[in-house]
């Protein structure tokens, strides 16, 4: 832990766990580094970054001004799955941002990048771990064969919840407005706040991360099983068993039809069936209810545009 805390205080990049996803950090303060995680993953620059904090209490660096419904919220969620976007401070350089005036930022729930953050002492930030628009990692061993020896991953174990924060934008001035599904459920947010505003697909996609049309996509074609059927050429991702039979490879999300364990298989599940040779994955629907509604986001961006099941 001192040593990756160290390199990422000299300005090197360096990969750890979260809850959602493994994370590809560079502290904000070495721009050189923040250019970096872009080039490792071959991300466009119009795409902002997520800035991971190690408690709530850092949100002055990187914050103009914290809105007392905002500082409510994060103490209700934080640590965990929550990113918010905030008017951005100088230390926050544009690159970060890609060039907007708000910054997002969360501070993640596992015991690893707490421990790291604390370690640091700064501002990270952390897009998932995987080039730009592909399956986002759930494992050091996923990093691994992303990477290679091209960067150093801290190993903190499987991730617990599988896909990416839930981003949310609000202010004194405005209502609340999901720019991302994820982690936290859009009904534990309306438990907390009231009614949220869910945007069109194609609205305000710079505001956010994960809002392109194509994203978190593996290299073989994806498309719904209804209009895949059964193919020994084909994979099957399933969401509970019995899965129909007929396909060259399946993999199950949860056998029990749980969509927290769906939502922790989700990506790991993808990379198995993008490595079987396949000529394209046929995946069934999930209830968009709970972590449903992320795991949907995150299947209709793998196929992009056309993707209603």
């Amino acid at each position: 832990m001192a040593a990756a805390a160290a390199l990422l205080r000299q300005g090197s990049v360096l990969a750890f766990p979260t809850e959602t996803v493994y994370g590809l950090g560079a502290v904000i303060d070495h721009p050189h580094a923040v250019a970096r995680v872009f080039e490792l993953k071959e991300r466009p620059r119009f795409d902002p970054l997520i800035v991971h904090l190690a408690d709530a209490n850092q949100l002055a660096e990187v914050w103009t001004h914290v809105c007392e419904r905002t500082r409510r919220l994060a103490e209700r969620f934080w640590p965990g799955p929550l990113t918010l976007l905030g008017p951005k401070t100088d230390r926050v350089a544009d690159l970060v941002t890609a060039g907007l005036s708000r910054v997002a930022v969360r501070v993640p729930a596992h015991p690893v990048a707490r421990d790291l953050l604390l370690r640091v002492g700064a501002p990270v930030a952390a897009p998932s771990a995987n080039r730009f628009g592909g399956i986002s990692p759930t494992s050091a061993e996923a990093v691994r064969a992303e990477f290679g020896d091209r960067l150093p991953v801290l190993d903190g174990g499987p991730c617990s919840v599988g896909v990416e924060s839930t981003v949310l934008s609000w202010t004194d001035a405005e209502e609340p407005v999901l720019l991302r599904p994820g982690g936290i459920s859009v009904e534990a947010l309306t438990d907390a706040l009231g009614p949220i505003r869910i945007p069109a697909p194609d609205e305000q996609q710079r505001l956010s991360p994960g809002r392109l049309a194509k994203h978190y996509a593996p290299r073989t074609p994806v498309g719904w099983n209804a209009t895949l059927p059964p193919s020994p050429s084909r994979g099957l991702l399933a969401f509970r068993a019995p899965a129909p039979p007929g396909y060259g490879a399946t993999e199950i999300l949860s056998p029990t039809g749980d969509l927290n364990e769906a939502a922790t298989r989700l990506f790991a599940a993808l990379r198995h069936l993008d490595r079987a040779g396949l000529e394209a994955i046929a995946v069934e629907p999930v209830p968009e209810e709970g972590l449903g509604r992320a795991i949907m986001d995150r299947l209709r961006r793998a196929m992009g545009k056309g993707n209603e099941p």
